[in-house]
């Protein structure tokens, strides 16, 4: 099948999940012109109107944008939730805001690290801070305020004490908002992490390394069981947790050759979508892998096979 009929096929899968809903999401795509490819650059582009700020209601005096950045793949009744869910507890806050949904189209095995480190170059010179987001968790209190963090580094909504699942002290993962300058000081994320795991914690000795710590919340009332929704059916969608070939050796390692500076990728397509009359974007990304660097993108490895019948 060729790459160019995947954002067909999404499309009818969504619309499909809409009608099966009885109409609740009303969904539209609208591709933008190949330009919109390239990352966003103007401060008063198609995302900064008036027409879409109305649609999204600030804090006037904040002179900070947040880009939300959603990793993606095949989960769009978790998406239909979400979206929702957090644009109306980031309006009760007042957050300058845009999701953008990071949707990995290629044949190789999920890559969070490297989709956060895509939305980042798409993102960077208009929004000055972003928010690593799971579709699958939801905020629930209003205390958690997903405000610009402080000069101190990262700020970690999700933490271990409030988290519904993960509750060691280097957790870093499920929601984290990172100014654009600590990010680049890190080479964003690693490029390695290629299925499920570690990526965070691989990402919380970047942030060590580059002299920066993590603050969470403070004084939050809720605990483990009603400070977050989680969404995910761990029965319905089974999460690739395989190892293969030397990667459980490599992914142990600080990766200091791979990140933000050498992520391979194309953008093939740039949608605007609306989930109940709420307008977020969709990047259709396509990775490169090299099998000869992380052969485990691929533990089939028909992805090597090809590689060495193209040499």
């Amino acid at each position: 099948m060729k790459m160019a009929n995947i954002s067909t096929i999404n499309w009818l899968f969504v619309c499909g999940i809409s009608f099966c809903l009885g109409g609740i999401a009303v969904l539209s795509f609208m591709p933008l012109s190949s330009d919109c490819i390239c990352p966003l650059r103007n401060p008063l582009s198609k995302l900064g109107t008036k027409e879409n700020v109305a649609s999204k209601p600030f804090n006037a005096h904040s002179t900070h944008k947040m880009a939300v950045l959603v990793p993606f793949r095949d989960r769009f009744e978790e998406l239909l939730q979400f979206v929702p869910h957090l644009t109306q507890f980031l309006r009760r806050q007042g957050i300058d805001h845009h999701i953008f949904v990071l949707n990995q189209v290629d044949r190789y095995r999920f890559n969070r690290a490297s989709l956060i480190n895509v939305g980042f170059h798409f993102t960077s010179e208009v929004y000055d801070y972003i928010a690593m987001h799971d579709v699958d968790l939801l905020p629930l209190n209003d205390d958690l305020l997903y405000e610009y963090p402080s000069s101190l580094g990262p700020l970690h909504i999700a933490g271990p004490k409030l988290h519904p699942k993960y509750h060691y002290d280097n957790f870093v993962g499920g929601i984290l908002l990172v100014r654009r300058e600590h990010f680049q000081k890190m080479n964003g994320m690693s490029n390695q992490y290629w299925g499920w795991g570690l990526e965070d914690d691989e990402f919380f000795v970047r942030i060590r390394d580059a002299g920066l710590q993590v603050t969470r919340p403070q004084n939050i009332k809720t605990g483990i069981n009603d400070t977050f929704s989680h969404i995910h059916n761990r029965h319905h969608r089974k999460r690739d947790t395989q190892k293969c070939f030397n990667q459980k050796e490599m992914t142990r390692k600080r990766d200091h050759n791979t990140g933000l500076n050498n992520v391979n990728y194309k953008i093939l397509k740039v949608h605007d979508m609306l989930i109940d009359s709420i307008q977020i974007t969709i990047l259709n990304i396509l990775f490169e892998c090299d099998v000869n660097k992380t052969p485990w993108c691929d533990c089939s490895g028909t992805a090597a096979v090809a590689s060495a019948v193209q040499t």
